[in-house]
């Protein structure tokens, strides 16, 4: 869905392109596979885990000889990478990894993922094409909101506003108040964040009396986390801008591996050129066609430090012919991760369809959590959301009554809906925490 304002920014001219962006489906399917058997050597004779799956599956590299052979490798899974940690999968001596990233490790041993001076190289070309098919141009001032450190968004983004030749103002995450201030001070013209973060900082603009329509910015480069095309109606219609979606994942790369054109703004193209998608059943992890809705999966084709080879990435979508780049194929917008169903009832549940919900009643926040007990032998779900500050109780509790009963249609489970007090729920800083299991 786009937005009805019209645009700030304008759309990259064909001549502005990387060549990449301007083949033929033709001709990027053969780069696939010239690189998918450069990738595939690489990681069988450089990484044991790799050498002893493929033995293990009776597959060498040789055997690869078109893309669809692909689909004879092993899957990569997190857990194969939290068992050789913390270099065990890396393809290259250490004395050549320029930078090393990890996860958070709050669920298992931290993810960790090495990148030489090629691939920081390549990281940050990709991630200036993707700032630049959100409309984002050299000379543009750009607020940086990612978090730095281990966690790839801040860094990743960071050399990509470098590499496009803008202005980055290295915020980093949290802050809010200092967040706003210097948007207002240093008027950039774009944001990048995750989109629960925009909003955090859109309802800091209100408590300061700032009309978070009346800033400098024009676009925000959102992801990290799932989100709905209503939510980015939200944000459009809030701050007077373009809301863009930028995909990656720390294993794979980082942010960048796909993006939404300004032009459409249907589902981030995947930078195929150096990513081959695949989507599976989770169940049967027998292969998809275009269109089915499955787990992404992807193999990198240019990574040097560390390779990977048909990643599970436990996001839940399907790839579609490709619009605003004809040449590469797009992801539909993630809304949901295998990982964060929530199963009610023999009901199957992703927050992201609350989240459509409650867009769609203008009387409640977009701020909410959902809570899991049990009562009884049975599991229950509280939907915790906070009313409207301008709208009296009465109305807002007479939309909470509607909520329960359009997530009784739509997704055809029964729960509570509990209003709370403008500001009683977490703020995201980052990454937000929707569900709450206090089974």
């Amino acid at each position: 869905m786009t937005t009805a304002t019209p645009s700030r920014v304008r759309p990259p001219a064909p001549s502005e392109l990387d060549p990449e962006e301007r083949m033929t489906r033709a001709e990027i399917e053969q780069l696939q596979l010239e690189r998918l058997q450069q990738t595939v050597r690489h990681a069988y004779a450089n990484v044991p885990l790799y050498t002893r799956k493929f033995d293990d599956a009776g597959v060498h590299p040789d055997d690869i000889r078109t893309l669809a052979d692909v689909e004879r490798l092993p899957f990569t899974t997190k857990a194969d990478l939290r068992e050789t940690y913390p270099f065990g999968m890396f393809a290259v001596p250490m004395a050549d990894v320029a930078r090393i990233h990890a996860s958070s490790g709050t669920t298992g041993r931290p993810t960790v993922v090495g990148y030489t001076k090629g691939d920081l190289d390549r990281w940050g070309s990709l991630v200036a094409r993707s700032l630049r098919a959100s409309g984002i141009r050299a000379g543009m001032k750009v607020h940086n909101a990612y978090g730095y450190g281990l966690f790839t968004g801040g860094l990743g983004a960071h050399a990509g506003i470098e590499a496009l030749g803008a202005t980055v103002i290295p915020m980093s995450g949290g802050q809010t108040a200092r967040q706003v201030q210097l948007i207002c001070d240093f008027e950039p013209d774009a944001i990048l964040c995750t989109p629960s973060y925009l909003l955090t900082i859109a309802d800091a603009m209100v408590a300061q009396g700032i009309d978070p329509r009346s800033t400098s910015l024009k676009v925000a480069v959102l992801g990290a986390e799932p989100w709905t095309n209503e939510m980015r109606h939200e944000l459009e219609q809030r701050l007077d801008i373009d809301a863009l979606d930028i995909y990656g994942l720390s294993e794979v790369m980082g942010p960048g591996v796909g993006n939404e054109c300004l032009e459409t703004k249907d589902g981030p193209h995947v930078w195929e050129d150096h990513f081959l998608p695949e989507v599976i059943d989770g169940e049967t992890l027998a292969a998809l066609p275009d269109g089915d809705l499955g787990e992404l999966v992807f193999t990198s084709l240019t990574k040097e430090a560390f390779p990977v080879i048909r990643y599970r990435t436990r996001d839940l979508t399907r790839l579609l012919p490709g619009t605003a780049r004809p040449g590469m194929r797009r992801m539909e917008k993630i809304t949901g991760r295998n990982d964060d169903m929530i199963i009610l009832r023999g009901v199957n549940l992703f927050p992201t369809q609350i989240e459509e919900l409650v867009l769609g009643i203008e009387q409640l926040t977009p701020h909410f959590i959902l809570e899991l007990s049990r009562d009884g032998r049975m599991d229950s779900l509280t939907v915790r959301i906070e009313r409207h500050p301008e709208l009296s109780v009465e109305t807002c509790q007479s939309a909470a009554e509607v909520l329960a009963k359009r997530i009784k249609v739509h997704v055809g489970s029964t729960v509570a809906v509990q209003l709370e007090e403008p500001g009683a729920l977490p703020r995201s800083e980052g990454k937000y925490k929707r569900v709450y299991d206090l089974r």
